[in-house]
């Protein structure tokens, strides 16, 4: 997908190139900025010297040297002052300037840390609020894949107001999937037992609502008319959107929505199913609908469905801030 946030050393990272949270003297300093300077070796700082140092909320870029990717790209971010001092701005600049260079480089992957979040003090919730909008924004004009990398969960934070609102919604929707087979169970003769317990553990939806849900034959024969492809490219049709705006919408990457759009009997993956029903804004009748011809289904037995539920419920379809709720609460992101 384009755009995803992972745990990952970005030192490690195989892309074209990452980005250095630098100081203003581009010399090496502590946290990101010396991990990349250890590990990119003495040849790194000696080519920094050169370019005499760089702005608040610009960058500059240089060789990978020791690193396994060819570049680096040095962005000197803010240091938190309250934000009222321009910090919002400047660190919107130095993710523009970093994707810009990047580019103007032909790199088509490139790796972030969430610049000035740490010593800076830039409080990490609103930090990573501007890298998703400053790059989701650059992303719907420009091909390229993007990481935002953390290192660990401590140095990860959504709002504190929305991780609290989701986690009560789960609170209050989500059934863990063992209570879910013990209650049917009990409602089902012996005999057909272990078999409808399987069935509820491959299916991850209650037996029970399978039974009492089942559609008509006009229904089925009509929902057998339309694969999850032609379903999709109607409601890129109806939504007025073009087939760029609705894959970049849904973080998907080209090549893949190629492959849905000439396979009419395509059969895409959860998290792309979702993300698609997401980028089209559809309810959640309709989302159900879309899932089911690519043969999946929501459940209040699994917390990816259940937040994916919470956020259409709010009709909030920003699949970037829903990524970011799903990897606070370590689920798949969605995209391809």
């Amino acid at each position: 997908m384009p755009l995803q946030i992972v745990r990952n050393d970005i030192t490690k990272m195989k892309v074209d190139a990452i980005v250095n949270a630098a100081n203003s003297s581009l010399l090496g300093g502590g946290g990101v900025d010396g991990a990349i300077h250890r590990a990119a070796g003495p040849k790194l700082l000696e080519e920094c010297k050169g370019l005499h140092g760089c702005e608040i909320g610009s960058a500059k870029i240089t060789k990978g040297y020791n690193l396994p990717c060819k570049y680096v790209i040095h962005a000197v971010g803010p240091i938190w002052q309250g934000g009222s001092f321009g910090e919002r701005e400047k660190l919107v600049s130095c993710y523009k300037t970093a994707l810009k260079l990047a580019k103007e480089h032909d790199c088509e992957s490139v790796a972030f840390p969430l610049i000035s979040s740490g010593a800076y003090g830039y409080p990490k919730d609103k930090a990573l609020k501007v890298a998703i909008e400053t790059i989701s924004d650059f992303l719907f004009e420009n091909d390229m894949t993007v990481y935002i990398a953390v290192f660990d969960r401590s140095a990860y934070r959504i709002s504190e107001k929305l991780f609290s609102d989701i986690e009560e919604y789960i609170d209050d929707n989500y059934v863990d999937l063992h209570t879910h087979i013990k209650a049917e169970l009990r409602r089902i003769p012996p005999l057909a037992e272990l078999e409808a317990s399987e069935a509820i553990r491959s299916r991850e939806v209650p037996y029970s609502a399978k039974l009492t849900t089942m559609p008509s034959l006009d229904d089925a024969v009509r929902r057998l008319d339309e694969s999850f492809s032609e379903m999709l490219l109607r409601k890129i049709d109806e939504s007025g959107m073009t087939d760029a705006q609705c894959y970049k919408k849904a973080n998907i990457d080209r090549k893949l929505f190629s492959k849905i759009r000439s396979d009419k009997l395509y059969k895409p993956s959860k998290p792309t199913a979702i993300a698609f029903a997401i980028a089209l804004e559809l309810s959640l009748t309709e989302t159900k609908d879309m899932l089911m011809k690519a043969g999946f289904a929501l459940s209040h037995s699994s917390k990816f469905d259940v937040i994916i539920e919470y956020f259409i419920e709010h009709g909030n379809y920003n699949i970037f801030e829903i990524n970011e709720a799903l990897f606070a609460f370590d689920q798949s992101l969605l995209g391809a």
